[in-house]
């Protein structure tokens, strides 16, 4: 694709050149600043004063002076011009030979004394414009010679040039070039670097330079440009390495130069231009009878065979604003990276070329490449907000970059009325202000960021509205209470309240969509969510302001408001009583509050305890006095009842016992109660005569007794005993007769035999009446045997291992005392003296012979005794 990178500008016309004489013709040109040096074919060099001139619209053009022109006297062209400038020199090459001329008289410069300064027998010269002589009043020189296959080096002063070096060439060099010590040579057939220095060198590739003109021309530090075979450009830096790719040009090149980044070529026909950065064909200009191609400092400079002209650059910020206008974004992109590198910065404005990049790949629906131009241009996220209306809050100050960045009105503009598409731009902004909110991106600007973001998520119901609103967020208010309203996100606008101090609105909000009264399904499970809310609210007003309206709502759910309040510094707590006070209207909020305070958090308090044991009371007097009645609710209300008069001592059970006087279906609690009492005979009396409930008695026994000793337990069951044995009629066993009083009978048999171990068997069988059979007492009779011989084994084993113990502390206590034993004192028992060592003491220390111990072992009762019960074994 072709871009206006140049304009063609004359700068020396032909009439100014060469007048009326048709036969002169341009054979060399040079530039030094403003000033112009053309070498003719008939061995004249004309100087011009060239002015840059710029019309009101900022076209430019050259205004061309002729200062002065000089023959030189050798009837041949001028085949080469060079500007030695600190000198006041020009190098001129005609005729084969090198000569000085003055840059203002174009005088011959004559030698110097003692020095020559011409050079004879030059193919061609070039100038070092990376001299490594750190002299400023002399110019370094390369000279091709025609006579020997080498290249000279030579040091140009004032009136005088000097040989400094010379180096031989496998072939005849035919064009060189030279940076530092680097030459750059085209040979006949190849091209080369040589180190002139060190006689170093590298062949790069083939070339016939009988076939084609060949180019070499110094580019920049230590790197040249090369015709290469095929019609390509090929860049090889010093040490014969390509670094940039080769640029595809016309076969028939007859020269070459480099206005970053463009490489300008010229043939017979055409001025080429390509991109370095990209090496495509950017422009091509029409341009006949061309042969010179020169860039100067920057300046590119051509001549015809008649007149000269400039070829001038468009600003690069110009090229790419066009490219840009173009939509050639990716052109753009590449000449703006390159053209860093040589434009300053503060002349050259990369993040708005990126940004623009980044809105024309927008339009594009590009987003991907959008994104990543937006971020690496920094650009101000609200100018991208502002393409869609009404997001950017009312009271934004934000306004549009200019010159605008892109050319659209707004997305509607953009989009032309294809809604995929609006669709399609309002995800990807929702997905780009979801990543630049939380960083320096949004900075200054974070209230318009979030306030959009609010919008377009209400607007297009996505999940993420609540995150956002849950989350620390600076959505504006004003602007997003309508926003939310039209797209009925209640919910979303109640968390916004919530955020912004206001508990109230939100609280009122929430109600009347748990109401039905607004419509908005975003939670199902609003009302447990404004329960929880109003469980953790910090402001006690709202707290007791709204619990009325949950409790009435559903008092189980509701009761959480006061049950779940989290116990923490940052939460006011809330007083018990105050709580019981505010739920005496709700009878079932109030159970479970003290079902809470009572079993869950096991406050012990008296009226606690009372209250709802009072209350379970009520409950099953009120299912009691159901038609028909609940029997599965009824259980449960008495198991909760009976649990609690079991397991709680500082409920009043005098004032329970009044409750459940003259109820006649309460007598198992009435029971519990006598029992709290230690009424316990009369608990018993109510369990087995009124009841008829035995396993009651029993587990009533055990249950009292849980926290007391063995003997109050024994005592509790010879109770339960003794109240069985005293409802069955005296005389014979009612068991055997069929008696009403059989029952009892065997309810105290049953209870001997499973708790056998807890009687005393002496007691009960002097309680028991005389006609029992032995054979339905005999599972308890047994139990009672084995208990009473386990205790009397256990209490024997007690006796031993005490005894065990009494010799073993006795024995620590002998043995810290000294024995002394002599030949002098006698054995005890034989009262023979001590020969040896080995002796054994007896209690008190007194030392005896080992044999003497062991036959009073031997002959002791004892020992005699077990001897004789095992022969009768």
């Amino acid at each position: 694709m072709s871009v206006k990178a140049f304009e063609l500008v004359p700068a020396v016309e032909r009439d100014l050149l060469m007048g009326d004489k048709a036969r002169i013709n341009i054979e060399c040109i040079e530039c030094c600043g403003k000033h112009l040096y053309v070498g003719t074919n008939d061995c004249f060099i004309h100087h011009f004063l060239l002015d840059e001139v710029t019309s009101a619209k900022g076209k430019l053009s050259y205004s061309a002076q002729k200062l002065l022109h000089k023959y030189l006297g050798l009837k041949k062209p001028v085949a080469e011009l060079r500007a030695a400038s600190a000198l006041e020199r020009l190098i001129v090459l005609c005729d084969g030979v090198v000569f000085l001329v003055d840059m203002v008289t174009l005088e011959t410069v004559p030698s110097a004394a003692g020095g020559g300064a011409k050079i004879r027998g030059v193919i061609a010269f070039c100038i070092n414009e990376n001299p490594v002589n750190g002299d400023p009043f002399c110019v370094e020189m390369g000279v091709l010679s025609s006579k020997r296959r080498t290249v000279q080096i030579f040091m140009v002063y004032e009136d005088r040039v000097q040989l400094v070096k010379e180096v031989s060439t496998p072939e005849q060099p035919c064009a060189v070039s030279l940076d530092g010590y680097f030459l750059c040579l085209a040979l006949a057939t190849q091209y080369m670097i040589l180190n002139y220095n060190t006689g170093a060198h590298q062949d790069l590739f083939p070339y016939n330079s009988e076939e084609r003109r060949p180019i070499v021309k110094r580019i920049g530090r230590e790197e040249f440009l090369l015709a290469a075979p095929g019609g390509l450009g090929m860049f090889a830096n010093a040490e014969g390495v390509s670094q940039r790719a080769p640029v595809n040009w016309s076969e028939s090149v007859i020269g070459a130069a480099v206005c970053f980044p463009y490489v300008v070529a010229l043939d017979e026909s055409f001025i080429t231009i390509h991109s370095m950065l990209d090496q495509q064909l950017k422009q091509t200009l029409s341009f006949r009878d061309g042969h010179i191609l020169q860039d100067f400092e920057g300046k590119v400079i051509l001549a015809s065979t008649k007149a000269v002209y400039v070829l001038v650059p468009l600003p690069l910020e110009r090229q790419i604003q066009d490219l840009l206008v173009s939509h050639r974004v990716e052109e753009a992109l590449i000449l703006t990276e390159g053209a860093q590198r040589n434009i300053p910065k503060e002349k050259f404005q990369v993040t708005m070329i990126l940004q623009q990049a980044g809105f024309i790949q927008f339009g594009q629906l590009q987003f991907l490449e959008a994104k990543e131009h937006f971020r690496k241009g920094q650009l101000d996220v609200r100018e991208l907000i502002s393409l869609y209306p009404l997001l950017l809050p009312a009271s934004s100050s934000f306004t549009r970059c200019h010159p605008p960045l892109h050319e659209f009105a707004d997305l509607n503009h953009l989009a032309q009325g294809d809604q995929e598409k609006v669709l399609r731009c309002k995800k990807f902004l929702i997905s780009y202000l979801g990543e630049v909110r939380s960083t320096e991106v949004a900075n200054g600007c974070r209230e318009d960021v979030d306030t959009a973001l609010l919008k377009l998520y209400a607007e297009q119901d996505h999940d993420s509205l609540l995150d956002l609103l849950a989350t620390d967020n600076s959505c504006l208010l004003a602007d997003s209470v309508p926003w939310l309203e039209k797209y009925h996100k209640y919910f979303a606008l109640g968390l916004l309240y919530h955020y912004n101090g206001q508990d109230s609105s939100a609280l009122q909000l929430w109600i009347r969509v748990a109401d039905g009264d607004l419509q908005d399904s975003t939670r199902s499970d609003l009302y447990e969510y404004i329960v929880d809310f109003l469980s953790s609210c910090s402001n006690l007003d709202l707290v007791w302001k709204y619990a009325d309206w949950a409790l009435r709502k559903d008092p189980t759910i509701g009761v959480c408001i006061f049950t779940k309040r989290p116990a923490t510094k940052e939460l006011p707590e809330l007083n018990p009583d105050d709580v019981i006070g505010y739920l005496g209207k709700h009878k079932q909020a109030l159970l479970l509050y003290l079902e809470h305070l009572v079993l869950d958090r096991q406050i012990q308090k008296e009226t606690f305890h009372t209250h709802l044991a009072v209350l379970y009371v009520e409950r099953v007097l009120s299912l009691l006095s159901e038609s028909p009645t609940d029997d599965e609710q009824l259980t449960k209300a008495r198991e909760r009842l009976q649990a609690m008069l079991r397991e709680s001592n500082l409920y009043r059970v005098q004032y329970l016992l009044g409750k459940m006087e003259n109820c006649e279906h309460l007598l198992l609690e009435r029971a519990t109660l006598h029992g709290k009492l230690e009424e316990n005979e009369k608990a018993l009396h109510i369990l087995v005569h009124k009841l008829r409930d035995f396993p009651s008695a029993e587990a009533f026994c055990i249950w009292a007794s849980s926290r007391r000793d063995s003997a109050y337990r024994q005592q509790l069951f010879h109770l339960l005993l003794g109240v069985y044995l005293d409802g069955s009629l005296p005389g014979q066993s009612q068991i055997a007769a069929g008696g009403g009083s059989g029952e009892l009978e065997m309810a105290a048999v049953d209870l001997l035999n499973r708790h056998g171990e807890v009687f005393d068997a002496v007691r009960v069988l002097r309680m028991l009446p005389e006609g029992w059979s032995l054979q339905l007492l005999r599972p308890f009779l047994g139990r009672a045997v084995r208990a009473s011989m386990h205790a009397c084994r256990t209490s024997q084993i007690a006796l031993g291992l005490a005894h065990s113990e009494n010799l073993h502390l006795v024995y620590k206590e002998e043995r810290k005392k000294p024995v002394v034993v002599s030949a002098k004192k006698g054995c005890h028992l034989c009262h023979n003296t001590f020969s040896e060592p080995d002796v054994v003491c007896l209690p008190g220390g007194v030392p005896v012979h080992t044999h003497c111990v062991a036959q009073r072992v031997r002959d002791s009762p004892t020992k005699r005794q077990l001897t004789n019960r095992s022969n009768h074994t």
